[in-house]
C-alpha cells in the first residue's frame, strides 16, 4: 500500500472518532514521509500541530495504523512537507466530495441570492470551546441564549451580539463555542475567530509589508467574526478607523459579527461614538459570576474532564471559598489535587481548607501610586500621560477622578500629596474628587463595578 494510500485510510478512522472541528484544526496538511523498520514519520505543518498530536492524538493515530499495517509499531512526528501531498489531506470521501462540490445556502447577500461558500477550516477556533462543555445558569443565561438565537439565524437575529464581562469567567469560551456549532451543523460558513491584541498586530504587519488590501479581504469575506477583546482597539484611531470599514462591510451584507470585551461599550472611554452606537445598536449580554450551585458544576465538569475523583464535600469548600473568577475556581482545584497526588494521601476537607487558606492568605503585595495611575489608564484606554496631564475633557477627569479616589482608599495618602502626584494640583481637587466619587459609587452600579475591576487588576499586578 502505497503511503498517501495509507494515510488517507488512517485519516478516515480517524474522522469516526473525534469532532468534525477536531479534525478539521489538527489532520489538515499531515501525512506520512516514510515507514522504515516499523517507524511511521508523521509530517506536520507546524511545531504547535507536532505536540498536539504527540500528547492528544498518539495513541488514536497508532491504533489506526495498526489497524491497517499490523508491521506498524510506532511514530515519529517531524515538520514539513510530504512530496505530492494534497493541500488539504481530508480523508472521508464524503469530506473530500464536499471540497470539490460547491455546497451552497442563503447566505444573505446584498441581492438576496444564493451564494456558493465552501468549508474553510482555517477559523483559528479552538475545538475545546463547545456547549457541552459549558455550564449555563443565571450569570450567564440572556448571553448563553443570545448565542443560541445567532447560531439559528446567523446574521439576522442579533447582530451584532456583544458579550461583556469581567476576566475569567468565559466570554472567549461562549463565542467560540458559537463558531463551533455552527461547524457542527455543517453550515458552509467561512469562519474568522480572532483576539483584537492580534488584529491590530496584523494590521501593523500589512501597513509595513502595504499588505493592507489581502488583509481587508481576509476579513470582509468573512460569514462570521469573532473579535475577542474589542476593548484593546480603543487605543488607537487607526485600528478602530479599520475595523469601523470592516464592520460596516459585513453587517451591510448580513454577516454575523460577534465582539467581546471585558465591559459595556459606554465603559470603553476611548471608543469612537460611531463605533459605540453600532455596538449598542445589536444585543448587548453581560457575563457575570456563577452562584454557588453553578460552581459546584463546573468544578464537577472539571473533574470529569480530568478524570479525577474528588469528594463531594472538597468541591463544595471550594465552590464555597473561590467566588469571582472560574479560572481561580480551577486553579484551586488543581492546586488540591497535586497535593493530594504528592501526599499520597486520600483528599480531605481539612486538607483542602489549609491550602485555600494558606494561598488567600498569601501577603497582600506593595500598592503604589504608580500601580494605581497605571492601571486606570490601561482601564480606561489611555496612556499615564493623558491621566496626569491638566485637561478638563470628560473621558479624562473621571478616570483622573478615580485614581485619585483609589490612592485615599487603598494607601490613605495625604490630599495634598495626591494633588502633587497629579501635577501639583491644589489639595481641594484632591479632596473634590474623593468626594465625588465616594458618593456616586454608592448610587450608581457602573461606577462600582468599573472600580472593582480596577482594583482587581491593582492587586493581580502588584
Amino acid at each position: 500500500m502505497e503511503k498517501q494510500e495509507l494515510w488517507q485510510n488512517v485519516l478516515s478512522k480517524i474522522e469516526l472518532d473525534i469532532s468534525r472541528p477536531s479534525f478539521l484544526t489538527w489532520f489538515q496538511e499531515t501525512g506520512i514521509t516514510h515507514v522504515d523498520e516499523g517507524v511511521a514519520t508523521v509530517c506536520v505543518p507546524n511545531a504547535f500541530v507536532k505536540e498536539w498530536l504527540q500528547n492528544k492524538f498518539h495513541k488514536t493515530i497508532l491504533h489506526a495504523l495498526r489497524t491497517i499495517a499490523a508491521d506498524i509499531k510506532d511514530i515519529q512526528y517531524v515538520i514539513g512537507r510530504p512530496e505530492g501531498m494534497r493541500p488539504l489531506a481530508l480523508a472521508s470521501s464524503e469530506l473530500t466530495r464536499r471540497r470539490r462540490t460547491p455546497i451552497t445556502l442563503d447566505a444573505g447577500d446584498e441581492s438576496g441570492s444564493m451564494k456558493d461558500l465552501t468549508v474553510d477550516p482555517l477559523t483559528n477556533l479552538n475545538p475545546r470551546y463547545t456547549f457541552d462543555t459549558f455550564v449555563v445558569g443565571s450569570f450567564n443565561e440572556l448571553a448563553h441564549a443570545a448565542a443560541q438565537s445567532v447560531i439559528k439565524n446567523p446574521g439576522t437575529s442579533y447582530n451584532p451580539l456583544f458579550i461583556y464581562g469581567d476576566t475569567g469567567l468565559g466570554k472567549t469560551h461562549l463565542i467560540q463555542a458559537i463558531g463551533n456549532e455552527l461547524l457542527n451543523k455543517n453550515i458552509v460558513y467561512k469562519i474568522r475567530y480572532i483576539p483584537a491584541e492580534k488584529y491590530m498586530g496584523e494590521i501593523v504587519d500589512a501597513l509595513k509589508n502595504q499588505s493592507m488590501q489581502q488583509l481587508k479581504q481576509k476579513y470582509r469575506e468573512s460569514d462570521l467574526l469573532i473579535l475577542d477583546d474589542i476593548q484593546s482597539i480603543a487605543r488607537t484611531e487607526k485600528m478602530q478607523e479599520e475595523f469601523f470599514h470592516t464592520f460596516n462591510a459585513l453587517y451591510e451584507r448580513n454577516r454575523q459579527i460577534i465582539i467581546s470585551s471585558d465591559r459595556p461599550p459606554h465603559a470603553i472611554a476611548t471608543l469612537e461614538q460611531r463605533l459605540r452606537s453600532r455596538f449598542e445598536g445589536g444585543m448587548i449580554a453581560d457575563v457575570g459570576l456563577p452562584d454557588l450551585e453553578t460552581r459546584l458544576l463546573i468544578l464537577k465538569i472539571k473533574t470529569n474532564a480530568k478524570q479525577v475523583t474528588v469528594p463531594e464535600e472538597v468541591l463544595r469548600l471550594i465552590a464555597e471559598k473561590v467566588t469571582k473568577n472560574i479560572r481561580e475556581l480551577e486553579g484551586a482545584l488543581n492546586r488540591i489535587v497535586v497535593a493530594s497526588k504528592l501526599s499520597s494521601a486520600p483528599m480531605s476537607v481539612e486538607v483542602a481548607r489549609k491550602i485555600i487558606v494558606s494561598h488567600a492568605a498569601a501577603p497582600k503585595k506593595f500598592v503604589s501610586a504608580k500601580k494605581i495611575i497605571k492601571a486606570v489608564a490601561e482601564f480606561y484606554d489611555m496612556s499615564e500621560t493623558e491621566l496626569l496631564h491638566r485637561s478638563r475633557k470628560q473621558d479624562v477627569v473621571k478616570p483622573r477622578q478615580i485614581a485619585m479616589y483609589l490612592m485615599r482608599e487603598e494607601m490613605k495618602s495625604s490630599f495634598p500629596s495626591i494633588g502633587e502626584k497629579f501635577g501639583g494640583r491644589d489639595h481641594t481637587t484632591a479632596i473634590h474628587s474623593c468626594e465625588k466619587v465616594g458618593k456616586e459609587i454608592l448610587i450608581n452600579p457602573e461606577l462600582h463595578e468599573e472600580i472593582r475591576r480596577i482594583r482587581e487588576t491593582i492587586f493581580h499586578e502588584a
